[in-house]
C-alpha cells in the first residue's frame, strides 16, 4: 500500500467508504474465482505487471442467477480499482459488454449495497468506469500518475438501475 497509496501500515487492511461494480469482461463463477484466486497476475499483462505483481481481486463476485460470494473480508486490500483500493470494496460481477448483466445481479448488488451500507460509513457507489473522476479529489492516492486505465465496466444502464433501488442510501457518485 505505501508503493501506490503512500500509505504505511502493517496489516493490509482498509477502511472502506466507496462501493465500486464492475463486470468480469467474460468468464464463468467457476473461471473468475480461480483467476482471483491465484497470488500473482500473468506477466502478459504487464502494464499491471510492472506497477504490481500482485493478482487483481475483489470483495464480492456476483454470478448471473444473482448468487452472491465473498472471496474477501469487506476490510481487507483488494486490488480493483487503481487510487481508491485503500478504501474501496469491489464487487465484480460476470458478465461483459457483449454478454450484458442481468436483472438478477441489480437486485443482488442493491441488496449487496444495502448490507455494506449498513456494515460500514459508505459514501460513494460508482462503476469502474467512474473511478477517473477521483483522480484530483482527495481519496486519490495513486503515487503514480502514469497508473490510470479507462474502463467502461459496468455500464451506464446497470448503474442507473442499481442505483434506482437504493436512491433512498442517498450515496454518491462522484467527488
Amino acid at each position: 500500500m505505501e508503493k501506490h497509496h503512500g500509505i504505511s501500515q502493517k496489516n493490509p487492511t482498509i477502511k472502506p467508504v466507496i462501493i465500486v461494480l464492475h463486470y468480469t469482461e467474460g468468464g464463468t463463477i467457476n473461471s473468475i474465482y480461480n483467476y482471483f484466486n491465484r497470488l500473482y497476475i500473468e506477466k502478459e499483462r504487464s502494464f499491471n505487471y510492472l506497477q504490481s505483481p500482485l493478482n487483481v481481486s475483489s470483495h464480492y463476485l456476483v454470478d448471473r442467477d444473482g448468487t452472491i460470494y465473498q472471496l474477501l473480508e469487506d476490510t481487507l486490500f483488494a486490488r480493483h480499482t487503481i487510487g481508491l483500493n485503500y478504501c474501496a470494496i469491489g464487487i465484480e460481477n460476470i458478465g461483459s459488454k457483449s454478454n450484458p448483466l442481468t436483472n438478477e445481479q441489480i437486485d443482488a448488488n442493491a441488496k449487496l449495497v444495502r448490507l455494506l451500507k449498513r456494515k460500514h460509513p459508505i459514501e460513494y457507489l460508482i462503476g469502474h468506469s467512474e473511478y477517473g473522476s477521483f483522480r484530483k479529489s482527495n481519496l486519490w492516492k495513486e503515487t503514480n500518475s502514469q497508473y490510470y486505465t479507462g474502463k467502461e465496466d459496468p455500464g451506464i444502464l446497470f448503474m442507473q438501475k442499481v442505483r434506482a433501488k437504493v436512491n433512498d442510501l442517498k450515496l454518491k457518485n462522484a467527488p
